[in-house]
């Protein structure tokens, strides 16, 4: 009886961690600063998305801060993801090039910081199928004690795709809605049932929470390989919303920009951020921003290394609105809305919404929403939605062969209409 509870407890503690690992998430609160970007010496790279060839030259290269004073034994390991982010039914060996447990050996201590971390980095290894794909980074090689996971896609381009950005057609709500038209040539590959064997996903500012899936094409040529996805009904019409707000954290002797105030002591530095409001009936106001995410950037250590140098900052956000709402701050910074501190409380005595993350220096970019309860969040009542809004979108393609175990990532376009970045 005993055997049979430990099995059975064991089985439900493994579809929970399986259930947790297949997206973005950070497990425990001492890791900050977790980003996956393209190899590259630019401050630009941070900003990425995390999708490499299988035949590119260069890979993707892993950071993240632990707020100790000792470095920790972690383990990485990589698991093959099917295009809706479940495991898929290849085993390590199908894809992994060498064993599949990885040593996080690459670390540095912080210089001169008021609060002490460690940056650790890690290049993810080759491998040998393409497709979607999760890091799990572990403690102590107990699979168990995930500190983080990540995902990734690996494209190996053997379908032409084009994407472009058009007015939506739908009419009633137009100025706020825009609309991503793709084009899929398969010539190259063995596709017997179009609709079965291809699908396209699309999303908005590297986010999963707001992902588009095509399975209907609205033209379909066998004899030429060629798909359209040019909907009617919505299916790839996203919500264009406003430009992201931004907090200039570079300084600590001085207010960036939309920084109220900073204060520095021995131990800590806090920072407020100016009260912001809602603003969802104002008009379109152009500026640049990072389209959610965040770099890492220190402007009081000119020559140095941001990613040692950089001092972590305890930020203090304000929003004045009614009370009786679920607000979020949403952005890379909170996990997009699903890190504990991403949720504002209202505040009576000051009669204002407020939360405090802690931030390392660099620029963040961030909007409120208000929450769904459905995991998803409505960004549009706090911050509006306007057409003319420079976002970036995604388009992946994936294709499942006859009598394969897994989906292919074959086709990938980066689509950033009117570009204007920070």
């Amino acid at each position: 009886m005993k055997l049979l509870l430990l099995f059975i407890l064991f089985i439900s503690l493994s579809q929970v961690i399986n259930g947790q690992v297949l997206e973005d998430k950070v497990f425990v609160d001492h890791i900050l600063s977790v980003r996956m970007f393209p190899q590259g010496s630019g401050t630009e790279n941070q900003l990425l998305s995390p999708v490499i060839s299988l035949t590119d030259s260069k890979s993707l290269v892993v950071l993240f801060d632990d707020l100790s004073y000792d470095p920790e034994l972690y383990t990485a390991k990589l698991v093959h993801c099917d295009a809706d982010w479940k495991k898929s039914a290849l085993k390590d060996t199908d894809f992994s090039l060498a064993f599949n447990e990885y040593n996080v050996m690459d670390y540095a201590y912080s210089v001169n910081t008021r609060m002490p971390y460690i940056r650790y980095s890690f290049t993810l290894p080759r491998v040998s199928k393409s497709g979607n794909y999760l890091l799990k980074v572990y403690k102590n090689r107990d699979e168990n004690a995930v500190i983080f996971t990540r995902r990734f896609m690996i494209v190996e381009n053997l379908a032409a795709v084009g994407a472009q950005l058009v007015p939506p057609v739908q009419t009633e709500d137009r100025r706020a809605l825009q609309q991503i038209n793709a084009t899929v040539n398969y010539s190259k590959l063995e596709v017997i049932d179009p609709l079965a064997q291809v699908k396209v996903y699309m999303r908005q500012n590297q986010r999963w929470d707001n992902v588009k899936i095509l399975t209907k094409p609205t033209f379909l040529n066998q004899n030429s390989k060629l798909i359209r996805y040019e909907p009617f009904e919505g299916e790839s019409t996203f919500r264009a919303g406003n430009e992201f707000r931004f907090i200039d954290l570079r300084f600590i002797r001085a207010t960036g920009v939309n920084i109220a105030s900073v204060k520095v002591e021995e131990s800590l530095i806090s920072a407020e951020v100016r009260v912001d409001l809602p603003r969802p009936g104002g008009v379109y106001a152009q500026y640049l921003d990072l389209n959610g995410q965040y770099m890492i950037q220190t402007s009081d250590r000119p020559g140095g290394d941001p990613e040692v140098e950089s001092e972590y900052i305890y930020t203090t956000f304000y929003l004045n609105d009614v009370p009786g709402k679920t607000i979020k701050l949403i952005g890379a910074l909170s996990q997009w809305g699903k890190a504990l501190e991403a949720t504002l409380v209202y505040d009576a005595k000051k009669r204002i919404y407020t939360t405090s993350l802690l931030l390392k220096q660099g620029g963040d970019d961030y909007h409120y929403a208000s929450d769904r309860g459905d995991g998803l969040f409505d960004s549009e009542s706090l911050e509006g939605s306007h057409f003319q809004t420079e976002n970036e979108y995604e388009v992946l393609v994936y294709y499942r062969a006859l009598g394969s175990r897994y989906d292919q990532l074959v086709g990938y376009v980066y689509l950033q209409p009117n570009k204007r970045r920070l």
